[in-house]
């Protein structure tokens, strides 16, 4: 497929905000972005991230944390914006995405404390002990299309994103599932938009849930998300692990990475979500 340029791509139409009043947007959530039954949170991170690329005076969001109060639907939504606090370095805002019910009555859906900054100002000092996932190439790892048809889910995002599991943590598809609770796989754009640090918070919540590979299936809505956008990513494919080592309470956390074509941990986020129920 042709690679299409930032702002040309679905993911930058579907995740575009208009001024209304100082500090305040208008967005149209897209229903091309659901997963089950709901827009993936990624997503809708995304939109409210975006806003605040807007309101803030630094472009590059550096830390995001979203609590995620009710799912939020296909239509308008309104993203409020505050700015907390404005430095030579770094800003911090908050942003409320809201939209109304069928009664008329307003409903928030997310509410997110974000600090932005200038990713190209960082330093080039790196001293690391993590390490880039071990994968095999994307030609060599699972699709959507790849496995049972029902494997994925009822899902519209799959359409737009270039998903591949790595094969070794992929048995939850066919009904094998490891139980170390651990994923893998190649992260794109359908339409091969590169990826850039708003992409990153979408990127981080892409993955069928870490709980596929313990043997529960179904909905898994979050929480609660902080993601760490740790650098800009080169041109590429992006490499996403995820992990979750405890499932109690009907809860679990699911932590993530993000890997871009240069070897670079670009993102790394912690999610709290609620495992699925039978009726999920």
């Amino acid at each position: 497929m042709a690679q299409v340029s930032t702002g040309d791509s679905e993911f930058d139409r579907d995740t575009a905000v208009t001024p209304r009043s100082p500090g305040v947007f208008a967005a149209e959530l897209s229903p091309g972005w659901s997963i089950l039954h709901a827009l993936n949170g990624g997503y809708v991170l995304a939109v409210a991230g975006r806003a605040l690329g807007r309101a803030l005076p630094h472009p590059d969001p550096f830390t995001v944390s979203a609590h995620f109060l009710t799912p939020s639907r296909p239509g308008p939504a309104e993203i409020r914006t505050e700015t907390v606090r404005t430095g030579r370095t770094v800003s911090t805002g908050q942003a409320a995405l809201v939209q109304f019910a069928d009664d008329g009555s307003e409903v928030e859906r997310v509410r997110v404390l974000a600090t932005y900054g200038d990713l190209d100002a960082l330093t080039d000092d790196v001293r690391t002990s993590a390490k880039p996932p071990a994968m095999p190439p994307p030609e060599e790892c699972f699709g959507s299309s790849d496995g049972p048809t029902d494997a994925f889910g009822d899902s519209t995002l799959l359409k737009r994103l270039d998903v591949r599991m790595d094969p070794a943590t992929s048995g939850w598809a066919v009904g094998r599932p490891t139980g170390a609770g651990e994923l893998r796989g190649w992260f794109s754009l359908a339409d091969a938009r590169q990826p850039d640090p708003l992409s990153l918070l979408l990127a981080v919540d892409a993955l069928p849930p870490a709980a596929f590979d313990l043997g529960i299936s179904g909905w898994t809505p979050t929480v609660e998300l902080t993601v760490h956008v740790r650098a800009r990513p080169a041109p590429g494919p992006l490499r996403v692990t995820l992990a979750t080592r405890n499932l109690a309470g009907g809860f679990l956390e699911e932590d993530a990475e993000v890997w871009d074509s240069a070897d670079r941990l670009v993102a790394q986020s912690r999610q709290l979500a609620r495992a699925p129920r039978p009726q999920d």
